[in-house]
């Protein structure tokens, strides 16, 4: 007979699979994500992957738009798998939650999707975890998204990370007294987003900003430094003809005094002509950077007219995502492992086939009492399946011989010690409660 052939199959390129190692690393990043949330109050909410284009196209920017998965689904309508969390969250405030009391603390957690160039830290499909503070447009609410961020990269373990750090009034302050339309402003910080400042300076001469402007705009691109204080005041002094700008240094200033007045301590680096490429920013923007890797490990910053435009009331909003792939990665970089407790992990091994069922009912036994608990359903021998249970990483294994069994008795082993003992049945479970300390 002839045999037949079965393709082989992959993932679709910038897709992965995770296997049991990696998803630890995961899981345990979601899970502080999670713990987090709740220490700072924050609630979770679960939005769909898939969203109307329109909605996640109203301030996504160019860019991200051309880089959506978009189709049409069977009723005929443009909708998009979710490239990002804001949109559906300011949807879901503007909407369903319009009448809940400010402030809402909310969090979400899941998978995303962009057509990007795959590369190091780059995939197509990714993790986030998101935090939105609604309501409150004082600096309070912009440290508080600042010291969150903070506390998540000292509790994951990560070293010599620092903050980059700008604020999008001062660039919208000058080009709209510049009388720059909003949407050649979002032209030029797409540029600034991929760092073409040159580019952004032909792009504001084109929207024939003044000279004086110009000039000011090639200044402000070079204000950079670890000094807040310092740059600011520089900022500040560039800045001087143009009200609204310099509210927005100001602004800039009380969130990080705030900040350091707290007791919060990260590195910054403020930078004036710093922009992301997302177009609902209206303030403090942001991203966390560690040494070993190029790419931001999240973020974020104030955005006070999303939800305004999605036909809420005029809501004041600030929030992060952070990158729970780019944070693995940054651990894994600094050789970080998982601070996970060692679990209790039992394999019971059944001497014979007659004694199969009783493995069975001593594993429903464990998990009752809350032992995680395998029984070996592969008919190795007992050497193979010990060399299994330990290839696999159990914490201890049960013998079920005939000789003990008729006094109540199994054999119970010690994995990490090698050390094994007869006990009563009855004591099984609380003898490998008290083996794991």
């Amino acid at each position: 007979m002839q045999r037949i052939e079965m393709p082989r199959f992959n993932t679709i390129r910038g897709m992965r699979d995770f296997l049991p190692k990696h998803t630890e690393r995961m899981r345990y990043a979601e899970g502080l994500s999670r713990e987090l949330a709740g220490l700072y109050g924050y609630e979770e909410v679960i939005t769909p992957i898939v969203e109307s284009y329109k909605l996640l196209a109203a301030k996504s920017g160019e860019e991200m738009k051309q880089r959506m998965y978009t189709f049409k689904d069977l009723g005929g309508r443009k909708v998009a798998l979710r490239p990002e969390f804001t949109a559906s969250i300011a949807r879901l405030v503007a909407g369903k939650m319009r009448n809940e009391p400010k402030p809402m603390r909310l969090f979400c957690m899941g998978s995303l999707y962009r057509y990007d160039e795959p590369q190091y830290g780059r995939f197509r499909e990714f993790w986030q975890a998101d935090y939105e503070l609604i309501g409150s447009e004082k600096p309070e609410a912009d440290a508080e998204i600042l010291t969150l961020t903070n506390d998540l990269m000292e509790r994951l373990g990560l070293r010599n990370y620092h903050f980059r750090i700008g604020h999008m009034g001062i660039l919208r302050g000058i080009l709209s007294q510049e009388n720059v339309e909003e949407e050649s402003q979002n032209r030029l910080m797409q540029l600034l987003d991929k760092k073409q400042r040159d580019e952004a300076l032909i792009a504001a001469r084109n929207c024939n900003v003044s000279e004086e402007c110009v000039g000011t705009l090639k200044r402000l691109f070079k204000a950079k430094g670890k000094e807040p204080s310092r740059v600011l005041r520089r900022v500040k002094e560039e800045v001087e003809e143009y009200g609204s700008a310099i509210a927005a240094v100001e602004n800039l200033w009380d969130i990080l005094e705030l900040v350091r007045d707290g007791g919060v301590k990260f590195e910054i680096v403020i930078e004036a002509g710093f922009a992301r490429g997302l177009e609902y920013y209206t303030g403090l923007i942001f991203e966390p950077y560690a040494p070993e890797l190029d790419i931001a490990l999240g973020g974020g910053g104030r955005y006070d007219k999303l939800i305004e435009l999605f036909g809420g009331g005029p809501t004041a909003a600030v929030g992060v995502a952070h990158g729970i792939d780019r944070l693995v990665l940054a651990m894994k970089k600094q050789k970080i492992s998982p601070r996970i407790r060692e679990e209790k992990r039992v394999v019971i091994i059944p001497i014979s086939d007659e004694l199969k069922a009783k493995a069975i009912e001593l594993s429903l036994m464990l998990r009752e009492a809350k032992i995680p608990a395998e029984a070996e359903v592969m008919g190795r021998t007992v050497s193979r399946a010990l060399e299994d249970a330990d290839r696999k990483g159990a914490t201890h294994t049960i013998l079920v011989g005939p000789d003990e069994l008729r006094e109540d008795k199994v054999s119970l082993r010690d994995m990490k010690k090698r050390e094994q003992r007869v006990i009563e049945i009855k004591n099984l479970c609380e003898e490998i409660e008290w083996s794991m300390g």
